[in-house]
């Protein structure tokens, strides 16, 4: 089962998602702050990182950042407030998904699933890297590389970058993305698509010129975005 480091500095919070997760066969670790919480990282190893963005002190954000500067590790956000501007921001950072509080055990380890499951898709293995410009996706190996420099894309960014390339030129809505990329079969936040957009454009160097728009990510407004073509 997925090992998983909690941060979350809301005692009652913090003791039910531990008690509710262990009970289903995962080994925690709980920690009260995002100090506390980098500090379990080399110890601890996890398999994910599920943090509270309101922490006290260093806050979600910042323990957020701190993670990504050295590791891809899949973090999921815990707000209490589902349309707050900071989740935007958390989800710039480099987080993968958030779940909004007060959310069940289930629900929870659900959405731990889907993020690992990410990185472990048979339908994506295949032989032998793809090659899209100077862009190489290698589907078997899960990485990516631009003039031969790997990528340090985290499971989300690097889900969404396979699947859109996976069918150039077609167009996929956000909710076609939520459903087939985060596995969010509701009617999900398109926010997720976007930060997760917007972060990949900046580590693949896909950014706006003043004569054309994105190389590889293309926006069709009104509709959603398309891989290419290039």
């Amino acid at each position: 089962m997925p090992r998983v480091l909690l941060i979350e500095d809301d005692p009652s919070v913090r003791e039910g998602v531990e008690l509710g997760l262990r009970r289903r066969g995962h080994e925690v670790l709980a920690a009260g702050t995002g100090e506390a919480g980098l500090g379990s990282l080399k110890t601890f190893l996890p398999d994910l990182v599920l943090l509270d963005l309101m922490l006290p002190g260093m806050n979600g954000v910042q323990v957020c950042r701190r993670i990504r500067e050295t590791s891809q590790l899949p973090i999921i956000m815990l707000t209490a407030r589902g349309d707050d501007f900071d989740v935007v921001v958390g989800l710039e950072a480099g987080a993968d998904d958030y779940i909004v509080k007060p959310a069940r055990t289930e629900v929870i380890e659900a959405r731990i699933r889907a993020v690992l499951r990410r990185l472990a898709d048979p339908a994506a293995a295949r032989p032998g890297p793809e090659f899209h410009g100077e862009l190489a996706l290698d589907r078997a190996g899960l990485t990516a590389a631009k003039n031969g420099e790997r990528l340090p894309l985290a499971p989300s960014e690097l889900k969404l970058l396979l699947h859109l390339a996976a069918s150039p030129e077609q167009v996929f809505s956000r909710q076609q993305l939520l459903e087939s990329v985060w596995e969010h079969s509701y009617h999900g936040d398109a926010r997720l698509v976007d930060a997760c957009v917007r972060r990949l454009r900046q580590k693949l160097g896909d950014t706006s010129g003043p004569d054309a728009g994105p190389r590889y990510i293309q926006t069709v407004r009104g509709f959603g975005y398309r891989f290419g073509p290039l």
